[in-house]
């Protein structure tokens, strides 16, 4: 009888797919997947080690799995992904429950992990992280109608709070006829919308070819046929080209929406961060996007209580937000990593007033949102079905402001035959609620 292995992924999309690589490799050696970690032999913990908060969440999942195994439901637990890159010897040594502890580089050899695993024995594995496989088959864990693209792992821009260098070392971009391939296999499979990601998408191309070629990736993807949404994620400010606009306004493809993780404004706060830009030059820069991308919808993230962030500075981010009114935006604390040039810093900011700053920060951001979302009503706009919500007993989705999991949804109904998951509807809005979009389906 073939083993059952299950799979947690936690952290970014980025390392949903290097699950889904696992997990074909797991079932291409005979492995029976189960979506249910519980119903398995083994169960696999993809963690993330980013911050503080997502090393928590890991360390929770493989506590919960190990309550599995004490019950007898499981036989072993596999740690891999960024908390056990980075925290190799410690996650051996504090949860002995653990069967193996395996660095990303020993991706590639997950089946004769697991299943020496399961016959008792212990791993302790940290190939290098060169090692990390960038190509291979995957088994989709999102709805059919919509996946990731993974086009480069790693990162050479060296933020001095981010611990990422330090993990997947450096930037290493496919080669885009094989990005193509993979493309074409997804839409294939009937994915309608593909998310472009990466740590930095406007990266890509730099170390393979000599210069960015995201512009020219983006061209040969929307020739794709099947694909209808392409979202571009994780766009880095100074590597904004005007060439990149120009493909996004002129290819139909191309959802006419952006992430920009600019983190802040203050030129002392990005300098500190190793980052380039300050608020004139960034807002120069969002004016300039707007222009030549009519109807962008920007995303952003902030970070706020970062080592030295006076309150000059902090009230300097919030008013450039609020003038800015971008129509998405994160805002998070300032984690202190371990490793990280800014960990060292002087001038460490107390947990309550990063908080609140935060709080601030967002508590800005939702009226924004709100002011926004009301000025929807009566526009009638496209809408992915996504499925039927029990509670508000009507359907929901995303439109092409909305990437999944972060963004906002639009409820609504439909009169006759509901729409399939993956469908694209024509939605009038009537409501709003809490940011989200309240709804009726005018043509199908």
């Amino acid at each position: 009888m073939a083993y059952r292995v299950g799979c947690i992924s936690l952290g970014c999309e980025k390392n949903r797919v290097d699950a889904e690589m696992m997990m074909a490799s797991l079932e291409r050696e005979g492995f029976q997947l189960v979506d249910d970690v519980a119903m398995g032999d083994a169960a696999i913990v993809n963690t993330c080690g980013f911050i503080e908060s997502a090393k928590q969440e890991s360390i929770e999942e493989i506590l919960e799995l190990a309550k599995l195994k004490e019950e007898g439901r499981i036989k072993a637990i596999v740690v891999t992904g960024c908390l056990a890159e980075r925290y190799q010897q410690e996650i051996a040594k504090e949860l002995p429950e653990v069967n193996a502890v395996v660095g990303i580089g020993a991706n590639k050899e997950i089946a004769r992990i697991v299943r020496e695993a399961l016959e008792g024995k212990r791993i302790e594995t940290f190939p290098p992280k060169c090692e990390l496989p960038l190509e291979g088959e995957r088994v989709q864990s999102t709805p059919s109608y919509f996946s990731y693209l993974k086009i480069a792992e790693g990162c050479d821009n060296h933020c001095t709070y981010c611990a990422i260098p330090l993990i997947r070392g450096g930037y290493r971009s496919r080669k885009m006829e094989d990005i193509l391939a993979e493309a074409e296999k997804l839409a294939q499979w009937g994915v309608k919308e593909l998310m472009v990601i990466a740590q930095d998408t406007t990266r890509y191309g730099e170390d393979l070819y000599g210069e960015g070629k995201l512009p020219q990736l983006l061209t040969e993807l929307c020739k794709v046929e099947g694909l209808r949404w392409i979202r571009v994620l994780y766009c880095y400010p100074e590597r904004i080209t005007d060439e990149l606009l120009e493909v996004m306004a002129k290819e139909d493809k191309i959802l006419k929406y952006m992430d920009l993780p600019l983190q802040h404004c203050s030129r002392q706060v990005l300098r500190a961060m190793n980052r380039q830009g300050d608020r004139e030059s960034l807002s120069a820069l969002i004016r300039k996007i707007r222009e030549k991308v009519p109807g962008i919808v920007l995303r952003t993230t902030f970070m706020v209580g970062f080592p030295g962030e006076t309150e000059e500075a902090f009230e300097e981010l919030a008013e450039f937000a609020k003038e800015m009114r971008f129509e998405r935006m994160g805002c998070f604390a300032y984690s202190q990593e371990e490793g990280t040039p800014a960990a060292r810093l002087p001038d460490q900011i107390s947990r309550e007033i990063k908080e609140h700053r935060q709080e601030l920060m967002m508590e800005q951001q939702m009226a924004l949102m709100d002011e926004m979302s009301r000025e929807m009503v009566g526009k009638t706009i496209t809408v992915l079905n996504e499925g039927w919500d029990r509670y508000a007993e009507c359907c929901f989705g995303r439109s092409a402001a909305d990437a999944p999991e972060i963004d906002t949804k639009v409820f609504f109904t439909v009169e006759g035959k509901k729409p399939y998951p993956g469908m694209f509807v024509q939605v009038e809005i009537t409501d709003t609620m809490d940011c989200d979009l309240i709804g009726q389906v005018v043509t199908t």
